[in-house]
């Protein structure tokens, strides 16, 4: 259409609700789908964060806040970054948006001109590249692979950037991998960094708490205090504290930074829903005993879905140490043709047939920007985790 935007169409719609979306649809026409697309815990919101949301409803909490956050959450938020990350931030050091992903475009808004450059590892979320775009800059696109256990090494980093690189964007545990970044292979990428004072740091720390074994989570500010003054730590309440829905997301970082985030957020949606505010105060500052109790779920789960799919033919899914997602490779089913008469040409004929000869729907690899691929959600129950590995490994089984 000639009056639409020449940036919308630099962007493209998001593969995994896309992936979400065809699972329901099925699901309604009465099709025996099990979905594995979705990025969102099964568990319930914990009681005493509902308890509070409804009471902030009673009380009447329910007219607009500052545009990026109330000084209750701001506070909550500055005494997260110190108790978990060691790191000191003043309250107008902090933002407030409407989930993670506005926080991420307001800074993309905020500093972006044309022909800035940002460096993605890959795989990637599917938002950040897009996200870019519609910002006005470039991605570049710096590979991860499984041989290093789809971790970014250090001379990929140095070698994606030029003097247009304006951010690193630098997301562990990862989505879609699940792959979590120690200390020492952050510190890598970090002094790569120093010796590039013109890049920033975008980092992703969504999925924080949710990690397994031994595995210790840190973020490049902490593990490198000299790129403090440029980096934006982002995280929120969507993952860990199963709050997808209540839609908050926050940053530390430069107060310029935040000043200019909060100028873009105070001309588009304003201030993230009060409620949703009251409720992430709780999440932050009351009881975490839910999380190491979810997790204990959470890395059975992993470890089901990636001992079954390891036993299916033309398989190999590495074992995460985050998140909940796997990232098989079927690198071994390409070139073979399914029961059902479909040639396996990439991993998305993979994912496409998978859902509709065996019902189970996942999203292909090519959208997280590494092939051949597709990503598991394991947020969800171990019976229907168990059943859609089944059936994947009866596809598998069925290709010749």
């Amino acid at each position: 259409m000639p009056f639409l935007s020449d940036s919308l169409a630099r962007v493209k719609p998001s593969p995994t609700i896309a992936v979400s979306t065809k699972a329901r649809e099925l699901k309604a026409a009465g099709r025996d789908v099990i979905g594995l697309g979705a990025g969102e815990p099964d568990f319930d919101t914990p009681e005493n964060i509902k308890t509070v949301a409804k009471a902030a409803i009673d009380a009447g909490d329910t007219k607009y806040t500052a545009p990026d956050g109330t000084p209750a959450l701001k506070q909550a938020i500055v005494a997260k970054f110190k108790r978990d990350n060691g790191l000191d931030y003043d309250v107008n050091q902090i933002t407030v948006g409407t989930g993670g992903k506005q926080v991420l475009i307001n800074a993309l808004m905020a500093t972006l001109n044309p022909g800035d450059e940002v460096v993605i590892p890959a795989p990637y979320w599917v938002s950040y590249p897009d996200m870019v775009l519609l910002a006005g800059g470039e991605p570049v696109i710096a590979m991860a692979t499984a041989e290093n256990s789809y971790k970014l090494t250090p001379e990929a980093l140095e070698a994606a950037i030029t003097p247009k690189t304006k951010w690193f964007i630098f997301n562990s545990p990862s989505n879609p991998t699940g792959a979590g970044y120690t200390r020492d292979e952050l510190k890598a990428l970090t002094d790569v960094l120093m010796r590039h004072p013109h890049v920033w740091v975008l980092t992703d720390d969504m999925y924080e708490h949710l990690v397994y074994d031994d595995f210790e989570f840190c973020t490049p500010a902490q593990v490198e205090p000299a790129l403090y003054d440029r980096t934006l730590t982002c995280n929120g309440v969507s993952k860990a504290y199963a709050m997808t829905g209540w839609r908050i997301g926050y940053a530390g970082g430069p107060v310029e930074l935040i000043k200019a985030m909060g100028k873009i957020q105070s001309q588009t949606t304003s201030n993230p829903c009060s409620i949703s505010q009251a409720a992430a105060v709780e999440a932050l500052n009351g009881t975490q005993d839910f999380i190491p109790a979810n997790n204990v779920t959470f890395k059975r789960r992993r470890d089901l879905v990636v001992d079954m799919l390891n036993a299916a033919d033309g398989i190999e899914c590495p074992k995460p140490e985050g998140a909940f997602y796997v990232y098989p490779s079927v690198a071994g089913c390409i070139g073979k043709t399914s029961a059902g008469g479909t040639l396996i040409e990439n991993d998305e004929v993979f994912a496409t047939a998978l859902l509709e000869e065996k019902g189970v729907a996942v999203v292909f690899g090519a959208a997280f920007g590494l092939s051949p691929c597709f990503r598991v959600s394991y947020a969800t129950s171990d019976e229907a985790l168990t059943e859609a590995c089944t059936r994947i490994q009866d596809f598998c089984a069925g290709l010749s």
